[in-house]
């Protein structure tokens, strides 16, 4: 292999660690792969480091020790993470996203990739001292924002599903009773997917009474890990008091005029 340049290693570098959140790179690793000494990529390290800073993209953070080495953690500055929120509440209180029943059609921002990065490192921020071990999610629209969020952590992701699937084995299954159509429905998760004591992120894409939330709570307890946090992007302001405490929601839906087509959806922002 022909001697790579600093900067070549800079950018590859930069690629390689951005590329994965908060993974745990070697040294050694590095050293091997551009056949350069350790010191060299510590030096490129301090490159990249100083330059996340300065722009406000991120922290280069160095784990000493023999298992440690270096990883990337994204960083979304407070201010854009208001623009962001405010940008998602402008983009949902559009007139035409007013479903019957008082619901907002929501898929198109859920499946926007570069949002739901951003809004899974926005959870990532608020939640990682929770340190989970696994996000969990149920099927399907909030897929994306929980992928995106088992991204910035670096975690496994875990889809709860309606009924279970003869390919994953036995399963927990339990009812419960859905917030938005009332009717008694079925979730259910294998058995191997959540390893006994583990610690669970639910991340979700919408919250009314917290009736999913609740059932994924229970069902989490069930195979016998322990849900360490709740992330939802919307909540609704009524009713008050959900089936579920200590959730964070990055957007409050106060009201949906099916008549006027006014809808009034705040951001939670840094600051509040």
């Amino acid at each position: 292999m022909d001697k790579v340049r600093k900067m070549e290693r800079v950018a590859a570098l930069t690629k390689i660690m951005t590329d994965r959140p908060r993974h745990l790179f070697s040294l050694s690793q590095f050293s091997e792969l551009f056949g350069a000494a350790k010191s060299t990529i510590c030096e490129d390290i301090t490159t990249i480091k100083e330059t996340m800073g300065y722009f406000g993209l991120g922290i280069i953070e160095t784990v000493a020790g023999a298992a440690g080495g270096v990883r990337f953690i994204p960083k979304v500055s407070d201010t854009d993470t208001d623009t962001i929120l405010h940008e998602l509440a402008f983009r949902l209180a559009e007139p035409d996203r007013i479903i019957p029943g008082g619901f907002l059609y929501m898929s198109d921002l859920l499946f926007t990739p570069h949002l739901m990065v951003k809004v899974g490192e926005i959870f990532m921020q608020r939640l990682a001292h929770l340190e989970p071990n696994y996000i969990l999610t149920v099927e399907t629209k909030g897929i994306p924002l929980a992928f995106m969020t088992a991204r910035a952590f670096d975690l496994p992701l875990i889809t709860v599903r309606h009924g279970s699937k003869v390919t994953e084995g036995s399963a927990v299954s339990i009812n419960y009773v859905s917030g938005s159509s009332k009717r008694i429905q079925t979730m259910s998760l294998p058995k191997r997917a959540v390893p006994n004591g583990a610690k669970v992120l639910i991340i979700d894409d919408f919250m009314k009474a917290g009736a999913t939330a609740r059932g994924m709570v229970d069902l989490t307890n069930e195979v016998g890990a322990k849900v360490v946090g709740i992330g939802v992007l919307v909540a609704t302001a009524e009713p008050k008091h959900k089936l579920v405490e200590d959730y964070l929601s990055l957007l409050i839906l106060h009201d949906v005029d099916e008549h006027t087509k006014v809808t009034d959806i705040r951001p939670v922002l840094t600051s509040n």
